[in-house]
Order: C-alpha cells, then sequence, then structure tokens
C-alpha cells in the first residue's frame, strides 16, 4: 500500500466537470494498493493519516495533525503509484493490485476514515478525475506499508 500525502489549503475532485469531493485545510491523499494489501494495512495507514503531524503549531513547527486542526481528508484512488519504469518509457502497472482487490480495499478505507471526526471526501474508484489543490508549505509525504 502506497499514498502520497499533500498537506493543502484546499483540494477538489473533478469528475466530468463536476466536483465530487472537495475539503478545505487538510490532506489531499493518493492511495494504490497492490496484491498483498489487506485491511490490517489500511487499518495501520488510516491511523498514520489522522494522527500524522504536518500542521503548524503556534511556533510554527510541523506539530499537529489533521484531527487537531479539524481538517479534512479528500481521498483519491491512483493506481499509477504502483508504476514501474525502470525499464524503457512505458511505465508497468504490474505491482498494482486488480480492480476485485482493490477496490473492497478502498471501501474498507473510506469506511474506516468516516468513523473519525473529520470531514471526509473522496473520488471515483476507476474514474478519470482531475484533482485541483493548493499544496500548503508545500508539503508531500510518500509513506507505503
Amino acid at each position: 500500500m502506497r499514498v502520497i500525502v499533500q498537506r493543502v489549503s484546499r483540494a477538489a475532485v473533478w469528475i466530468d466537470n463536476e466536483i465530487v469531493g472537495k475539503i478545505n485545510q487538510g490532506l489531499l491523499v493518493l492511495v494504490g494498493f497492490n496484491a498483498n494489501d489487506n485491511k490490517s494495512n489500511v487499518d495501520w495507514m488510516c491511523n498514520k493519516l489522522l494522527g500524522l503531524r504536518i500542521f503548524q503549531d503556534e511556533n510554527e513547527k510541523m506539530n499537529l495533525s489533521v484531527q487537531d486542526v479539524n481538517g479534512g481528508i479528500l481521498l483519491a484512488s491512483n493506481f499509477t503509484l504502483y508504476g514501474d519504469a525502470q525499464k524503457g518509457f512505458r511505465p508497468s502497472f504490474i505491482e498494482a493490485a486488480r480492480p476485485e482487490i482493490a477496490i473492497p480495499l478502498y471501501e474498507y478505507m473510506l469506511d474506516a476514515l468516516n468513523n473519525s471526526e473529520i470531514l471526509i471526501q473522496s473520488g471515483k474508484f476507476g474514474a478519470m478525475m482531475d484533482i485541483e489543490l493548493v499544496n500548503s508549505g508545500p508539503v508531500t509525504i510518500f509513506i507505503e506499508k
């Protein structure tokens, strides 16, 4: 399981010229799954995302979590996180989980995050999405489990 986490002042997901998910301050999370991922990986990642201290406190130190700042999380599936471009010029996505594995894990992740007290928004699995964001900082973190 791989995620790219971006601290944002705002972000939105568009599908067919319509906003389907939108947050103000918070985290834009791009998530990719591989065939070996399971619910335990997702639980670990959700805990990590909710507790990740990348927002500034009153001393301008990254010491606050998305929960501490009452931010939101915008989650979007992204199988291309498992793109391997070491050989040639066309990436291979053989390590990315097939939809029959990835869709249930994505839905489980959304449900798990929705159990938190913060706003959770999402894109749509497998859809062609346009993601608009303002990366605050910029702060971008790669996490793999």
